[in-house]
Parts: C-alpha cells; sequence; structure tokens
C-alpha cells in the first residue's frame, strides 16, 4: 500500500532518499547540503510516496505559480519501486496542486534515461527554453 501526501522533508530524509533513485546524479558537488536544504524549503509543491513502513519511496518538487506554470525541479522514485506507477501518480497530483491540467504548463529538465517516462506521459521535448547559468557545476552521485 502506497500513501501519497503533500509533506516537506527534512534535508537528511531527502539526501538519503537521493542515494536510492537516479536523482542522485543530478546535483552538482558545490555546496551540497546548503543548496538542498534550500530546495526543500523554497519548493511550492512538495509531494511524497511511502511504502507501508512509512519508508520514503517517491518524491515530486516544484516550482509554479499556480495560475499558469509549474516546473518540475526532481521527480524520482527508489530503484526498488520503479515502474510501478509512483512517477506518474506524482505527477498528476503535482499537476492538480498547481492548477489542473486546463489551466497549467509544465516544463522539467529530464535526464536520457527518463525522457521514455515522460514521452508516456504525453509530454513533448520543447525548444522555446532560454537558460542562463554561471552556477559552478562538478558533477558527482550522492552516496
Amino acid at each position: 500500500m502506497i500513501q501519497y501526501s503533500s509533506e516537506r522533508l527534512s534535508s537528511k530524509e531527502y539526501i538519503g532518499f537521493l542515494r536510492h533513485s537516479d536523482l542522485g546524479s543530478q546535483y552538482p558537488a558545490e555546496r551540497f547540503e546548503e543548496r538542498i536544504t534550500k530546495l526543500l524549503k523554497n519548493a511550492s509543491i512538495s509531494l511524497t510516496a511511502r511504502d507501508e513502513k512509512e519508508t520514503l519511496i517517491g518524491v515530486l518538487l516544484g516550482l509554479t505559480d499556480f495560475a499558469y506554470w509549474l516546473y518540475i525541479t526532481d521527480l524520482g522514485v527508489a530503484r526498488n519501486y520503479e515502474r510501478q506507477g509512483i512517477g506518474t501518480n506524482l505527477m498528476r497530483m503535482a499537476l492538480q496542486s498547481a492548477g489542473g491540467e486546463k489551466d497549467i504548463t509544465v516544463y522539467l529538465t529530464a535526464n536520457e534515461k527518463a525522457i521514455p517516462f515522460y514521452e508516456k506521459l504525453g509530454m513533448k521535448k520543447a525548444g522555446d527554453v532560454m537558460q542562463y547559468s554561471n552556477a559552478e557545476w562538478t558533477d558527482f552521485t550522492v552516496r
């Protein structure tokens, strides 16, 4: 039995979750814990999925204006729970929380392995997104 909810996570619990999902490779090493704490504090939408033992098995974090746009910053499922509909359910909940599919346009940056999942949800690659970044970015994986 999977339980879904809207809740704020602690950085400790979220970093622990990152070790069990592919999200752990998307963050730069620079000021990692400090930046994760800010992310968790400032996300407009923070959704979780937990198993029957209340173990965190899925997370969706997003930024939204609740009128037009939703940017998904993080969507991950623990490797042992992939392909069970958890990511799909979290996306549906996020879209509903932001304002519903008739009003909200969703954007995200997907890693190559996740593109088929997002395409299955009906998402398409967009060529109109602009980017500005001078952020320090040294690749690493949360372990």
